[in-house]
């Protein structure tokens, strides 16, 4: 297998649904031009994430089917262009909107439908109905097979959303995001992708974005090799601020070859002690817990 080539859509919203598609659809080209095999979206790419400091119901409005013409047209576009796409839209739900992922496969088929789970209750995302499960697909490409998950960005804090996708095999998680990415939330990133020994790429909003400021980022998960006397940064692509497409260049096979020898991951886990974590009987000493199951 060749390198992976990841594109990051590191792009500015329209301030409409159908401005956002123009521009989502040739930026897709602009990423298949580069050679990518994988294109990915910002958080909520439909609508800009453009939910904070205006009325949910407006926002709620802008909600989009998963079988909407939006999002069937990204379906298409990756089956034209022999390329993958990660789009991400405000998904109208029974029950109220989710905060979504779907991953078309390069011949237009959904291989992942992801509906971000950790939502920010603190804030404009308690209006949003929280996913359910995390998901892994084998996605087939033109550099080979490559198991992906997906998470978006809040669950960039939570070590079990990626520590699940590890353990249901994932390769490389996808991660949307709509955030400032400062130096704690790329130490996240960095300490996911290492102890689960993964690679996690992150595609967020350029700095001309309110609450944004570019920065998004691939860590490959690698941090030791043979003819290294200490670690290595794992980090393959760190964007600037700027409004572009950044392409970074997967090397699966040496981090194969790392998951096969290295001991994180699942190498040396001792799951029968971790039962508090999901004992729910038990008042947490501190930090409040949120109203939501």
């Amino acid at each position: 297998m060749d390198t992976l080539k990841i594109a990051l859509l590191q792009i500015a919203p329209c301030g409409t649904l159908e401005g956002n598609l123009k521009k989502g659809i040739a930026s897709c080209r602009e990423a298949e031009s580069l050679g990518a095999d994988i294109a990915l979206f910002p958080e909520m790419w439909s609508n800009g994430y453009h939910i904070y400091g205006r009325p949910a119901e407006l926002w709620k409005a802008e909600a989009v089917p998963a079988g909407s013409e939006f999002v069937n047209a990204f379906g298409a576009l990756a089956r034209e262009l022999d390329m993958a796409v990660g789009i991400t839209f405000l998904e109208k739900y029974e029950g109220g909107p989710r905060n979504s992922m779907i991953l078309f496969d390069r011949r237009g088929e959904r291989k992942i439908t992801y509906a971000k789970v950790h939502t920010c209750d603190f804030d404009a995302e308690r209006n949003l109905t929280p996913g359910e499960d995390f998901y892994t697909a084998t996605l087939d490409t033109r550099r080979g097979a490559v198991k992906v998950g997906a998470m978006i960005c809040y669950d960039r804090e939570f070590p079990e959303s990626a520590r699940i996708l590890m353990l249901k095999g994932a390769e490389l998680i996808l991660v949307p995001n709509a955030c400032p990415m400062e130096v704690n939330r790329l130490s996240q990133l960095r300490a996911r992708a290492y102890e689960n020994m993964l690679a996690i790429a992150t595609c967020n909003y350029p700095d001309s974005v309110p609450g944004c400021n570019g920065g998004s980022s691939v860590f490959d998960g690698v941090a030791y090799l043979p003819e290294l006397d200490s670690s290595r940064d794992t980090c393959i692509l760190q964007a600037g601020g700027a409004e572009r497409i950044y392409l970074a260049e997967l090397d699966l096979e040496r981090l194969r070859r790392y998951r096969e020898n290295e001991v994180h991951g699942n190498a040396f886990r001792r799951p029968q002690k971790y039962g508090l974590l999901i004992d729910e009987t038990v008042e947490p000493p501190f930090i409040r817990s949120s109203h939501r199951p």
